[in-house]
């Protein structure tokens, strides 16, 4: 049963151990969430999004969405009106949280809803999250079970060198079925995917302050410039540079 959360309802979340598991649920209002520690998973039927600790993510009102925390996790939680969501996207997304956002979000926390202070620090908040910088990793997820399988198997070992015809080999699917479910399904395929789940990971690590070489020896790669070169593609920095800016 996926449960509802309506606005009003307590909506705080205890600190969450490495690994803890929030089960699918949705709000009839727009949710941002802050870990002040940790970093946080969150994934919805649309695709996965990783969000470390200076990063902001956005679920919009009746987004299905489950999270997985990675570290001791501290969730900060911040309602969002449904009348206000339209103004942030209609998927949901992460944000790079700059100083402003990052310290009107906190102060927020602690005004009730209607007052004026309370209202005008959202304001701030939303009009800072408009100009914020997107994250633009979003890990693609399949609904067919076949698929679902390879995926599976490849999220909890991302390091894998498997090919994708020995994973249809334990999954009992053929390769040539699993590289159209990869085209139809996700845009996209295998080892794209499998790279992009890879480097999802390696902002985790970073973000944790783990070494770059480190990195990319714990994710499969087959030397760090090669991780290098893939990370940078897709995040749009060197990994050095997310290292040296998430700490």
């Amino acid at each position: 049963m996926i449960e509802l959360v309506r606005a009003g309802d307590p909506a705080v979340c205890e600190p969450l151990a490495h690994g803890d598991v929030v089960p699918a649920h949705f709000h009839d209002f727009g949710q941002l969430r802050y870990a002040a520690s940790g970093a946080l998973v969150t994934s919805t039927r649309a695709g996965t999004w990783v969000a470390p600790a200076n990063r902001i993510t956005w679920v919009p009102p009746f987004h299905v969405h489950s999270s997985r925390s990675h570290g001791r996790t501290d969730i900060r939680l911040l309602e969002v009106p449904a009348e206000l969501a339209g103004q942030l996207p209609a998927e949901p997304s992460v944000f790079e949280a700059s100083p402003l956002l990052r310290e009107a979000y906190l102060a927020k926390l602690g005004d009730p809803a209607d007052s004026p202070r309370g209202r005008l620090l959202l304001e701030v908040v939303l009009s800072e999250l408009t100009r914020a910088r997107r994250e633009p990793l979003r890990l693609p997820e399949p609904r067919d079970d076949r698929l679902k399988a390879v995926t599976d198997l490849l999220h909890a070992d991302p390091a894998s060198p498997a090919t994708l015809a020995e994973l249809g080999r334990r999954t009992g699917s053929s390769e040539r079925t699993l590289s159209r479910l990869f085209g139809s399904e996700l845009s996209m395929g295998f080892h794209q995917w499998r790279t992009l789940l890879r480097v999802q990971r390696a902002l985790l690590e970073l973000g944790e302050g783990t070494s770059v070489t480190d990195t990319a020896i714990r994710l499969g790669w087959a030397n760090p410039g090669s991780f290098i070169d893939a990370f940078t593609e897709l995040v749009g920095q060197t990994p050095g540079r997310y290292r040296a800016a998430t700490r």
